[in-house]
């Protein structure tokens, strides 16, 4: 056999290649990452409609009925406006209550807090949950039927090669926009006051700008959409859509439909909006002033929200985003608005998983010693008693019957407390006995009841509700107003209040005499006074943007019980900031203000919107089923296909012979998600050269499952060609190992950062080699010899492969690496069979954040392998100068210089990075380049950039040659430099390291680039 020159031409299935991603990956598979949950074993139902398909548990199975009448007034209006009807049946999945949505596994990865609901493109699956009032639930289910009408007309394929539909890949502001605009229409205060507030601060987006997250898609497309609207008729919308859809273009979609350029329809727009702020803005006032901005609130805080106003007036707490990693509980002082300490902090314990800052606020006791607020604990509302004296929790009362908590209140006496929750789907009253430990339902009926509170005197509590507004039969929702429920007998009467807009977070003054609320009665959010005997309103505020929180009906003002001061919340400068209204005059307000002729709450133009879409939005009854029984029956899980890999086709030839390649993959799925099936597979060359893959995952419970079976072939080999004598030879060698196997996986999560994971699994590893030998004779050209030999191979391997690992993880990934929290990784690997050896991992990595945007990053790392086998040459070594370990030390950054003779003829420089085992320790100060420089806004600045100062060191060893503090000679290595770390667009993380390999003295300085994220 001639001396081979070395190749590889590798049959080597790439799964990421065959794009896993879209399918759930086993829970072992990643190394760190928080869990997704599922507290609950939901025993779904199946409803059915014309249209639909609803999806729902017994809990909700009162509020189900509902959301399917909803449901087919919503395909009505979104059939008639878009002039589409969806192709097949639309799934709808329901969930009782937020906690229970996020558990869902129809829609992968994490859902945030402020998610509320989920259309999803492969199989067009609408999931949400029930927000409470029946009016939001309304809305978001329009706003999803919106996007599953999206994908469909623009190209749903239900699992075919063209899955992804068109609509997924435009930009959000039309997308999510357009779902707002059909849902909501033209007239609609929260996004009014946004516009408002950018026409003020001179910062309307151009068309650009409009795909920039800094700008608010939801609000900004919706006012973008409504505007295309007013001048080109609703029809208009769907037209958009399908040209969009042909395109991929948007800005191509608005030239075709409008016949105008799309930068000119954006600078048309930008004058209609001033020209409709202009009136509101001569006719109100800045809200510095009617009250004491509360300076303290660092600028990067765009969120302040939720109000408390302890007792006697000097403490305030509130919700903020001042931490940056998560919307946390602080304590400020309500005179300077600094702020004194945070009571809870979810970014560093995840001991909560949710403090309901959207919809919720805390509350102060009489004496101003206990605060109490809802929360979310291990996926179950928990109402939480704090003891601010003591800094400690002094209760935490799980109520597992409900869905979530809001706004709690205390009685005066501080024995019970009173608040709004969910109940099977639907929000409705609550008192909560501190001293029996009993838990009393005030309300029970499908009307919105929310953000009680109690009067001075315990004889009453105030309340937001739309049961004197709203009609069941055909789901009519009508503005929130104020009421009195008496606790003594029960009785519950309406308040008097402005004929039109909302009516929501009452708030006691000092002596019970009068309520302060907060209405949109003529277009803008503001706070109100209100005597109760009398009904006279009085207007306390006057803002050209608005008194208000997150969404229209998050709780925006505070009022303390001694003094009387009021905090209130003001979206202002695109933040939301809190102000201070002293006792006085300002308190006491004057004659409402009159601002309809502005026509504030519609979006411009306002002289002229497209009445169609409002009509059709006032029109209760088209569409609407009757109250009749739907058909129920029980769901039965069955796998269908979600998704197929584009598939891969290669053909060639070259010197080492003829080949074929190609591969696809199938991904099966049932409709709730919690039953995964994938098959892949890909050919190089014959069937041995076949890689394959099927795999099951089951994660209905909270313990996850899997088994999954593979084959993975290696080819290497080596051509060699020559003279011998008068014939010319050429020979192929090829040396094939595959890989088949076997394993089970399972997957325990205690919590959201903490489980368990184990596999247990049979691995075979074969051999097999073959010379190629070809022969021709120089002066005739015949082919002389053709001759395929098999060549002895080494032994099978056989190997019973187990794993145990114990995982932990609360940190917060920045844009290219971790920036707050810890993880460690506690890792038992056991092999057995031809070989034996066991594989521990202890890896511990903790982020501080001493001074913003400053982060501390440690980590300390053992990988080892032990016992009979540990050191068998068959495992190869392990290499501590890869980039995420020692940096300053890759394999190809060494040359022969650096080689020392040794008695065995290795190097080493080189050698001494080689082991079984291993110990690495990296420090690391990382910080927001850009943004320490002032370059652009926000953490990061204009772009994702992290640079960082580093340290590593680290050492690598062997039984027969132990590191010096296990009292051998093995010499450890460290280096030190700078890194700079960029997010490529999310598809990868590249770092450029500029090191100093200390042990390496002839090297000075190197550079390294890498991609992978920072440890």
């Amino acid at each position: 056999m001639l001396a081979p020159r070395r190749l590889c031409r590798a049959g080597v299935l790439a799964l990421a290649a065959l794009e896993l991603a879209t399918v759930p990956p086993p829970a072992t598979a990643q190394y760190f990452g928080r869990n997704k949950v599922r507290y609950e074993a939901f025993r779904f139902e199946l409803l059915r409609t014309k249209h639909f398909e609803v999806y729902f548990y017994p809990e909700e199975a009162a509020a189900a009925p509902l959301v399917a009448r909803m449901a087919e007034r919503w395909y009505a209006r979104h059939a008639a406006t878009l002039g589409h009807q969806l192709r097949g049946v639309q799934t709808l999945i329901v969930y009782a209550s937020h906690p229970h949505f996020e558990q869902t596994n129809a829609i992968e990865g994490d859902i945030g807090e402020g998610t509320g609901g989920v259309t999803e493109a492969l199989k067009r699956r609408i999931v949400m949950p029930l927000a409470g009032p029946l009016a939001e639930t309304d809305h978001v289910l329009g706003h999803e039927l919106v996007h599953a009408f999206q994908y469909d007309i623009t190209g749903q394929g239900r699992g075919g090669l063209a899955a992804i539909p068109t609509a997924a890949r435009l930009p959000l502001w039309f997308i999510e926009g357009m779902a707002e605009y059909l849902s909501l229409g033209p007239v609609d205060a929260n996004t009014a006051m946004w516009l408002r507030d950018a026409a003020r601060q001179n910062r309307l987006p151009n068309l650009r700008q409009l795909e920039d997250p800094r700008y608010f898609p939801y609000r900004y497309g919706q006012a973008f959409l409504a505007y295309l609207a007013a001048r080109y008729g609703d029809q208009a919308i769907g037209d958009m859509l399908r040209a969009a859809g042909r395109s991929g273009d948007v800005a191509h979609a608005l030239a075709e439909v409008t016949g105008t350029r799309p930068d000119t329809l954006v600078k048309q727009w930008h004058t209609a909006i001033r020209e409709w702020a202009a009136p509101v803005e001569a006719a109100t006032r800045p809200a510095a002033a009617f009250g004491r901005v509360l300076e303290g609130q660092q600028t990067e805080a765009r969120m302040n929200i939720a109000p408390a106003v302890s007792p006697d007036g000097r403490r305030v707490a509130f919700f903020s985003d001042r931490g940056l990693f998560a919307v946390e509980l602080y304590v400020a002082d309500a005179v300077t608005g600094k702020v004194e300490r945070s009571l809870v902090r979810t970014s560093v314990d995840a001991h909560y998983e949710s403090l309901e800052f959207i919809s919720s606020s805390g509350a102060w006791d009489a004496t101003g010693r206990r605060f109490a607020f809802g929360a979310i604990a291990k996926g179950r509302p928990v109402l939480t008693v704090l003891d601010l004296e003591h800094d400690r929790i002094e209760r935490e009362i799980p109520l597992p019957k409900l869905g979530e908590i809001f706004t709690p209140t205390w009685s005066p006496d501080g024995r019970a407390i009173a608040f709004s929750a969910l109940a099977g789907g639907v929000s409705d009253l609550f008192v909560y006995d501190l001293d029996a430990g009993a838990l009393r339902r005030v309300t029970d009926d499908p009307f919105a009841d929310l953000q009680p509170a109690w009067s001075p005197d315990g004889k009453t509590i105030a309340f937001v509700t739309d049961r004197f507004s709203t009609t069941l039969r055909d789901l009519r929702f009508g503005a929130y107003r104020l009421a009195l429920y008496d606790v003594a007998t029960g009785r519950i009467s309406p308040l008097p209040g402005f004929t039109t807009g909302k009516h929501i977070n009452p708030q006691w003054s000092p002596n019970g005499a009068n309520l302060y609320f907060v209405s949109d009665h003529d277009g803008i959010s503001n706070v109100y006074r209100m005597d109760v005997v009398s009904g006279m309103i009085q207007q306390v505020t006057d803002v050209t943007t608005g008194a208000s929180g997150i969404t229209a009906l998050s709780p925006v003002i505070s009022v303390a019980q001694r003094g009387g001061r009021l905090v209130f919340t003001a979206y202002e400068g695109g933040a939301h900031r809190l102000y201070a209204i002293d006792a006085g005059e300002k308190l006491v307000g004057g004659r409402p203000v009159d601002l309809s002729a502005t026509r504030a709450a519609v979006l411009p133009p306002a002289d002229a919107p497209d009445p169609t879409l409002l009509l059709k939005l006032a029109d209760a009854e088209t569409g609407l089923p009757p109250e009749a029984a739907f058909p129920v029956a029980p769901y039965h899980s069955k796998l269908s296909l979600s998704y197929v890999a584009p598939p891969t086709l290669a053909i060639g030839a070259d010197r080492y012979g003829a080949y074929v390649g190609g591969g696809t993959a199938l991904f099966f799925s049932d409709l709730l998600g919690d039953h995964n099936l994938i098959t892949g597979f890909q050919v190089n060359g014959g069937l041995k050269d076949l890689s394959a893959l099927v795999g099951y995952q089951d994660q209905s419970r909270r313990l996850n499952w899997g088994v999954f079976a593979q084959q993975v072939p290696y080819v290497t080999g080596g051509y060699a060609a020559g003279f011998v004598d008068t014939t010319y030879v050429q020979q192929v060698y090829l040396q094939r190992q595959t890989n088949r196997s076997i394993a089970g996986l399972l997957a325990y999560p205690f919590s959201r950062v903490q489980r368990v994971e184990m596999s247990l699994g049979y691995e075979r590893i074969s051999f097999d080699q073959q010379l190629e030998t070809q022969a021709f004779s120089v002066t005739t050209g015949q082919l002389l010899l053709d001759s395929t030999v098999t060549l002895p191979s080494p032994a099978a391997l056989n190997l019973m492969v187990s794993d145990v690992a114990l995982v932990y993880d609360n940190s917060y990934f920045g844009a290219t690496s971790p920036v707050l929290g810890q993880r460690y990784r506690l890792d038992v690997q056991q092999m057995t069979g031809s070989i034996t050896t066991t594989t521990a991992i202890a890896d511990y990595r903790r982020y501080f954040m001493p001074v913003r945007p400053w982060t501390v990053a440690a980590r300390l790392l053992h990988v080892g392998r032990y016992g009979r086998d540990g050191e068998d040459p068959r495992l190869g070594p392990l290499f501590l100068g890869y980039p995420g370990l020692v940096r300053g030390y890759d394999n190809g950054s060494f040359d022969p210089s650096e080689c020392s003779p040794s008695p065995n003829g290795g190097c080493p420089a080189f050698d001494r990075l080689l082991g079984s085992r291993m110990l690495v320790a990296n420090a690391e100060l990382r910080f927001p380049l850009l943004g320490v420089l002032g370059i652009g806004g926000g953490y990061y600045g204009a772009f994702p950039l992290e640079a960082a100062i580093f340290a590593d060191a680290g050492v690598a060893w062997t039984e027969s040659d132990r590191p010096t503090f296990f009292g051998g000679h093995r010499p450890g290595v460290s280096s030190a430099g700078v890194a700079l770390r960029a997010n490529l667009l999310g598809f990868a993380i590249g770092e450029l390291d500029v090191v100093r390999p200390f042990q390496r003295p002839a090297k000075g300085w190197l550079a390294e680039v890498s991609l992978i994220p920072g440890f």
